[in-house]
């Protein structure tokens, strides 16, 4: 019993969004962007909030880099509970099968959770309160890249502490 206490402390558990429709809006919208970002091998990104009305939607989604991605101001949106990027096509180059030490460092300064989307068709969820990152669905939840190849990072943890990511991503190097 106290070396289940004790893990419970070590091994990051999962978090989930507030709002249950929360995860069916991002699911619907990397359902829609995955595939383009995919084909133009660039990151999409933009936010999840309310609009002025207090329904939940997202914002515009707006075209970045290979590797990166700045939203603009999300107009329709009152409030922002969250961002959302695509993490491109896939390539043995990048980690791009979970969240970066920058995603999660940009959202939390913007004091917003975030969700990630991955070549592989991963979704992932950005605790910024606790900076803990978990996979909400894996390989295949999203679409995904056609050359994607499972394994490619190593194994994958189901969740990240920020300290256990930036080690992570470390070891792909």
């Amino acid at each position: 019993m106290r070396a289940l206490m004790f893990a419970l402390f070590i091994i990051p558990l999962p978090t989930w969004a507030q709002d249950p429709g929360e995860l069916a809006l991002v699911k619907k919208v990397f359902a829609k962007l995955q595939p383009i970002s995919i084909r133009a091998n660039r990151e999409y990104c933009g936010y999840i909030g309310y609009d002025r009305s207090g329904k939940l939607v997202a914002s515009k989604a707006w075209r970045g880099g290979k590797d990166s991605c700045q939203a603009g101001d999300p107009v329709n949106l009152e409030t922002v509970i969250a961002s959302y990027h695509t993490h491109g096509a896939f390539s043995s180059r990048y980690a791009n099968e979970v969240p970066s030490g920058d995603d999660m460092e940009t959202d939390e300064i913007e004091g917003v959770d975030g969700w990630v989307a991955t070549p592989g068709g991963r979704l992932w969820y950005i605790d910024t309160q606790d900076m803990v990152t978990s996979q909400i669905c894996g390989i295949g939840c999203l679409p995904m890249d056609a050359k994607f190849r499972e394994g490619d990072m190593g194994r994958i943890a189901p969740s990240y502490h920020y300290d256990q990511l930036i080690e992570k991503l470390l070891t792909f190097d």
